[in-house]
């Protein structure tokens, strides 16, 4: 079968490989659809990071390089393992894609699991990944979904189950919480989409016009404002009554937006650290201190698959205006990291399929 193979920094390769086969306790999927991460250009660009090197195996999957990409996906099962009952052949389903010690509960009361020693993902550290025609993946990580939901939409519930995970790590949202999202990429904008739902009042700082259009044009903000033209903090104060922003979200890595949210934030708020950072930040303790803010990490997601395939299923949340490109897994390189490497502006999220059927079905 073909797959989208990761051997080095720059070195992607579209490959014929054996096809998997469901082990016990395994169901194979037919991949109809993956999305483009940003981790993965990270791969291609820095990496390894958590992809394997040649040399050195993942602790919990034994792989080394190449393996195959794509942990943003969707699909039909085509096979099940023995000791499987409660899905069947046809199912539609979407993956949580954890590769996690067999040792660790990640039982559905489990909030930790994600952060397990050596967690990795499928599609990056081994065990197959979604750019490639099929997948063999542990049942634990299977989700079915409604055939109402298109699989292409589908594909995007992983990245949306961190959006999902982020709103869920601030706490209670009440509707009309002001909530201030610092950046309008991917992870920004369906973070926008999970508040939204919730019933927050969203505000975007993003510097790029084209992806304020994007965050007005899906409807997951109620107001956009560019940093370089409007001050972000005032804007706040005006449609808070002066008090500030209930909830924020830092979705850039980037310094003067961390600074930002902290201006903005009311005394006592919450300011949720979703991007990743690859240096280390700078933080003037006194705003924390002298307002009581609680800064929170977060990464990924833990039992947050569920809950965000219901606020899909439930119409709250439409998927269909972040998928801005459709793709073949052939044309990864060249129309898909190309195109959001370089003119990223212009895109949200970038499909790809093995399937021509799939790419060209209205």
């Amino acid at each position: 079968m073909k797959a989208a193979r990761f051997y080095d920094r720059g070195d992607i390769r579209i490959e014929d490989i054996p096809e998997p086969t469901p082990d016990t306790g395994e169901v194979l999927i037919k991949v109809a659809w993956c999305g483009i991460c940003g981790t993965d250009l990270h791969e291609y660009l820095d990496g390894p990071i958590f992809c394997p090197t040649h040399d050195t195996p993942h602790p919990i999957s034994g792989e080394t390089a190449p393996v195959t990409m794509g942990h943003e996906f969707s699909g039909v099962i085509e096979a099940l393992g023995g000791g499987i009952d409660d899905l069947e052949v046809g199912d539609h389903v979407v993956v949580e894609p954890y590769i996690i010690d067999n040792s660790i509960d990640t039982g559905e009361t489990s909030k930790t699991y994600h952060l397990s020693p050596h967690m990795n993902f499928i599609g990056l550290a081994g065990r197959g990944g979604g750019l490639s025609e099929k997948v063999a993946v542990k049942r634990r990580w299977v989700h079915k979904i409604s055939p109402t939901i298109p699989l292409d939409q589908a594909a995007l519930i992983e990245p949306l189950s961190v959006g999902y995970h982020a709103v869920e790590r601030a706490g209670d949202i009440r509707p009309g919480d002001v909530a201030l999202v610092g950046g309008a990429g991917p992870i920004g904008l369906l973070t926008a989409a999970v508040l939204k739902a919730k019933g927050a009042t969203v505000v975007i700082s993003e510097l790029s016009t084209l992806r304020r259009q994007k965050a007005q044009e899906t409807g997951v903000a109620d107001y956009t404002f560019s940093p370089q033209e409007t001050d972000i903090v005032e804007e706040i104060s005006k449609l808070t009554d002066g008090r500030g922003a209930d909830i924020a979200f830092e979705c850039t890595s980037v310094n003067a937006v961390l600074d930002t949210l902290f201006d903005a934030i009311k005394p006592t708020g919450v300011i949720v650290v979703v991007s990743i950072w690859g240096k280390p930040a700078q933080l003037d303790m006194q705003k924390l201190v002298l307002k009581e803010v609680d800064l929170r990490g977060t990464i990924a997601y833990v039992n947050s698959h569920p809950q965000t395939i219901k606020l899909v299923e439930s119409g709250k949340i439409d998927l269909a205006p972040f998928i801005t490109g459709k793709i073949m897994v052939d044309e990864l390189i060249d129309k898909g990291f190309d195109t959001l490497i370089h003119r990223n502006e212009t895109a949200v999220k970038i499909l790809a399929t093995t399937d021509p059927a799939l790419l060209h079905r209205p």
